[in-house]
């Protein structure tokens, strides 16, 4: 296994039981609207206070940053007045109204789920092609959406919630949240070229850092390469690997963000349970 130096090695995959890890590297490891009618939780402001912002966001009708731009156009009403100043707070108590309908925070839903081929990482397409949400419509009545994106043909870990803050954090490259990748390649590949891989080279738009990589080792496999990088850019490790002339045959994200796989079969979800999310935030 050719890897970072300073990388802890760890199993991708529990139900697989595959693990990688070896060698030391010489680089360095780096809206839609919707109202809902579910219970509201309680603020962290000692006086019960929330910023508008955020209770927009809270209630899935768009991020922050988006409420911002509702709240100074006079989208935004709180009982019964237009409110155009930033950094207004309401309690829970207060009718706060967009767009005629009256809005409630959210209930905070946490969701994992293992995804199948052929659907893409998207809440709504006007091609109408299949989407991940048609795999999560019955796991709760809260408007959830994925955290980050797998491409149509790549299959494993993806997280639903409608937590904002976390989703941003989990996608932020700035948090460097871990993720590992199953690699079936179309040959098998060189260890000259792990190398490279683990040294970093330059894709068209910037640099590549990994922080392991090597063939999978409980497989007599040169064409199965197990990946761990944090980098979050659009098809990242297909572009590594055909960067050297290998083909990606199947994907597989088995890591992501301390989740795995484990006891979750490809097109199920389940809820992540508390602890689970404790440790998501505190990453």
């Amino acid at each position: 296994m050719i890897k970072k130096s300073n990388s802890s090695s760890k199993k991708s995959s529990d139900h697989k039981k595959k693990s990688f890890g070896g060698q030391k590297s010489n680089k360095k490891g780096p809206s839609r609207r919707g109202v809902s009618k579910s219970s509201s939780k309680v603020s962290s402001d000692p006086d019960g206070l929330v910023r508008l912002n955020k209770y927009l966001a809270d209630a899935g009708i768009c991020s922050r940053r988006e409420a911002d731009v509702h709240i100074a156009g006079g989208a935004v009403m709180i009982n019964g007045k237009i409110v155009t100043t930033m950094g207004t707070k309401v309690s829970l108590t207060d009718k706060v109204q967009f767009g005629g309908e009256t809005l409630n925070r959210e209930t905070l839903k946490y969701f994992l789920l293992n995804k199948p081929k052929g659907f893409i990482t998207t809440s709504k397409d006007p091609f109408d092609r299949r989407t991940v949400m048609a795999l999560m419509e019955k796991a709760c009545k809260e408007r959830i959406y994925p955290v980050g994106r797998l491409d149509k043909n790549t299959i494993g870990l993806l997280m639903f919630t409608n937590d904002g803050d976390l989703a941003k954090k989990l996608t932020h490259p700035k948090h460097q949240i871990k993720k590992i990748y199953h690699v079936f390649l179309d040959k098998g590949i060189s260890k000259t070229d792990l190398q490279k891989i683990a040294d970093g080279f330059e894709l068209e738009d910037g640099p590549i850092k990994v922080d392991k990589v090597s063939w999978v080792s409980t497989e007599n496999d040169k064409k199965q390469v197990g990946i761990e990088l944090h980098s979050g850019k659009n098809r990242i490790v297909r572009r590594i690997f055909e960067h050297l002339g290998y083909k990606v045959i199947k994907l597989d994200r088995v890591f992501f963000a301390g989740l795995t796989k484990k006891d979750l079969q490809r097109g199920k979800f389940r809820m992540l349970s508390e602890k689970e999310v404790n440790i998501l935030k505190r990453l």
